[in-house]
């Protein structure tokens, strides 16, 4: 049994390009310095300036300049004047019997506010001791692997990095996690709320943040890297880029810059030991190939026994399930500190794949352990509500190019 509850947001129309207003989600110290010097202030003062935005934004998670206490009156008004601080709008919200909960979030195009809004899908796993949010990255996905959902919706576009940021931000707004916040009430499960008492009293809601969404993140590295920084920043969400994780399938030219330039834990789709399979299953591997992949995995900056690169593996029956492929897997990985997520198949329809049986997941993790690699089999989550891996889909499609320029005109 799963709960949906449709949300209609008039007061969300507003968007990135409307009536000449530019969101602040997102930008960078100093281009939110840069966009207050833009407006008047001075260097000195918009640094200030943006010192205390920062802070109102990403710990506080106002949306209203006029709650902002420690700025003058007169100057809220000059802000809410020339800015926004936008959030998605909630289409849908849904929580699964597991407690997992799934959002269908609604965009403006950032440019063109003429353009028809696109959807994305955000997905938040509760544990007992930890919450970890599921972000997207991209309208759609350019990859088509074989037996990801995702894969069957085209490319729409990219997320703005405020856009992928919106998604933490709403999320943390509904599950509490901002200052004065109340946990919901609906049924699922949410960490303790800080300040109750218990154990877990001073946790967050979203402790863990992975970019396993829609998208491949590292083909929108720019935008991913710069909501990802802004994420991580001790003045802002603040969270351990030990907590962070980013999911690729394999853009090898990005992978070293992620790690050295975002710091991120990383992790790799893998899902086949043989070219010749991963080339049908993740189609990218024709372009890097396992031997690319594996040795920009193996020059991954920081890569050391308490900072593993994991390794997802779906379990495809009869496809890449044996014992021989559990074999091949233990020799490529020889030498990377990694751990390595044995996914159940989750069933979408339309699908050909059908999940490997239980045993058979547990034989092939029997194999990967004995070589000295933690595999743990990872419980499938919000089945009910299609939140599980790979099954995200949201019903934005590809307009034609026609289309896009009548509209552009």
């Amino acid at each position: 049994m799963s709960i949906a509850l449709n949300l209609d947001h008039a007061a969300n129309a507003a968007r990135p390009g409307a009536r000449g207003k530019a969101s602040l989600v997102g930008l960078s110290r100093p281009d939110l310095a840069a966009a207050l010097g833009a407006i008047g202030l001075d260097a000195r003062e918009a640094k200030m300036r943006a010192s205390q935005l920062w802070n109102w934004i990403y710990q506080r998670g106002v949306t209203d300049f006029e709650r902002m206490s420690n700025i003058q009156k007169g100057f809220r008004q000059t802000l809410a004047d020339n800015f926004m601080l936008d959030r998605p709008e909630i289409v849908t919200e849904q929580v699964s019997s597991d407690g997992t909960r799934k959002w269908l979030f609604r965009f403006r195009d950032p440019v063109n506010p003429n353009m028809p809004p696109v959807e994305i899908e955000t997905v938040y796993i509760p544990e007992e001791d930890r919450g970890t949010l599921c972000v997207s990255s991209q309208v759609g996905c350019t990859l088509t692997c074989s037996f990801c959902h995702t894969g069957t919706q085209k490319l729409v576009r990219n997320l703005s990095a405020g856009e992928i940021l919106g998604q933490i931000l709403m999320a943390r707004e509904r599950l509490g996690d901002f200052p004065g916040g109340v946990r919901p009430d609906d049924g699922g499960l949410v960490p303790a709320p800080r300040g109750s008492g218990g154990s877990e009293g001073d946790s967050r809601a979203i402790t863990n943040v992975v970019m396993m969404g829609m998208g491949e993140p590292l083909y929108n590295y720019e935008n991913v890297k710069q909501a990802l920084l802004i994420a991580s920043d001790e003045a802002g969400i603040s969270l351990s880029r030990r907590r962070i994780t980013l999911s690729t399938s394999g853009v090898v030219p990005h992978i070293e810059p992620a790690g050295r330039e975002i710091g991120v834990m990383l992790a790799i789709s893998l899902h086949a030991v043989r070219d010749d399979l991963r080339d049908m299953l993740v189609p990218i591997n024709k372009k890097w190939p396992l031997k690319e992949l594996l040795e920009a995995c193996r020059a991954y900056p920081g890569l050391s026994n308490a900072r593993r690169i994991t390794f997802e593996y779906v379990m495809l029956k009869d496809i890449n399930d044996s014992d021989a492929d559990a074999r091949e897997l233990v020799r490529l990985l020889a030498g990377i500190p990694a751990k390595i997520n044995l996914i159940p198949f989750n069933p979408w329809p339309g699908t050909n794949y059908d999940c490997s049986s239980s045993s058979r997941i547990e034989r092939f993790a029997d194999i990967v352990n004995a070589a000295g690699y933690a595999s743990p089999v990872r419980t499938p989550r919000g089945r009910d509500i299609f939140a599980a891996c790979g099954q995200l889909k949201s019903e934005t499609e590809r307009l034609s190019r026609k289309d896009r320029e009548a509209l552009a005109g």
